[in-house]
């Protein structure tokens, strides 16, 4: 689905990746809920199957991936990058994620945060996620000539847990206080069964947006950070601050 000038990037796919079955849905389901709600089509990609995890197989897991991504309304494939615990800086998985890229062409790509204390698959794939969103923009990459570039809008960046989020770089908060798109992400992250029987992983997440919320006059949201400077059309979309002057 290829935006045009006639067609809002309001409905242009969200691409989110996640570096295990359940990333995306801790990390941001909320603002995947209130995008989905809004007509806009989400497309995840899950880079692993659990297969290093304490709790629940791979097969278990990734029947919770799919579950967890018909809560919010999204499409879901798997992409292979060495495996749980196993990933590594490549070029040829960059290569790998550029051309999905270039086939859902996307306005908006989520990944996790590239901040280096936390999970290691989750800053690694970060880093091959930023890089895919360039070469996926360049013509004369011959592993990629079978689908035409794509420019992305603007990569954001989740954070699966409150160490994965950078620390000096102010986050954007997205609103997910509306019932139906609470409603759906709790029951996105409860889908993932396996992963709660050794901590509160539901209650902690929405615990995080409670938090965020009050820090910005909401009763619950989700910050993300950009991985480049945002760009508006004027100063009519820049609807409020979290701070109250």
């Amino acid at each position: 689905m290829k935006p045009t000038p006639t067609s809002p990037p309001e409905s242009a796919p969200l691409l989110a990746f996640g570096a295990h079955p359940d990333d995306i849905e801790f990390g941001c389901g909320g603002v995947i809920a209130r995008e989905t709600q809004a007509g806009r089509p989400a497309h995840f990609v899950i880079c692993s199957r659990g297969e290093a995890a304490t709790n629940g197989t791979p097969v278990q897991r990734t029947a919770e991936a799919r579950k967890g991504a018909a809560a919010l309304g999204a499409s879901l494939e798997f992409a292979d990058l060495g495996g749980d615990a196993h990933f590594e800086w490549r070029r040829v998985r960059a290569l790998k994620l550029a051309a999905i890229i270039r086939r859902v062409r996307p306005v908006v790509i989520l990944a996790p945060t590239p901040v280096e204390n936390q999970h290691p698959d989750h800053a690694v794939l970060g880093k091959i996620v930023r890089d895919a969103a360039r070469l996926a923009r360049y013509g004369g990459i011959e592993e990629l000539r079978r689908r035409p570039t794509h420019a992305i809008g603007q990569l954001l960046f989740y954070a699966v847990t409150v160490e994965g989020e950078p620390r000096e770089q102010p986050p954007v908060f997205i609103d997910v206080s509306d019932a139906p798109v609470a409603k759906a992400w709790t029951a996105a992250m409860q889908a993932h069964v396996s992963q709660v029987q050794t901590r509160r992983y539901v209650e902690l997440q929405l615990a995080r947006a409670t938090v965020n919320g009050e820090r910005c006059g909401l009763r619950l949201a989700i910050p993300l950070f950009p991985s480049d400077p945002l760009v508006f059309g004027s100063l009519g979309m820049l609807e409020r601050a979290a701070r109250r002057f």
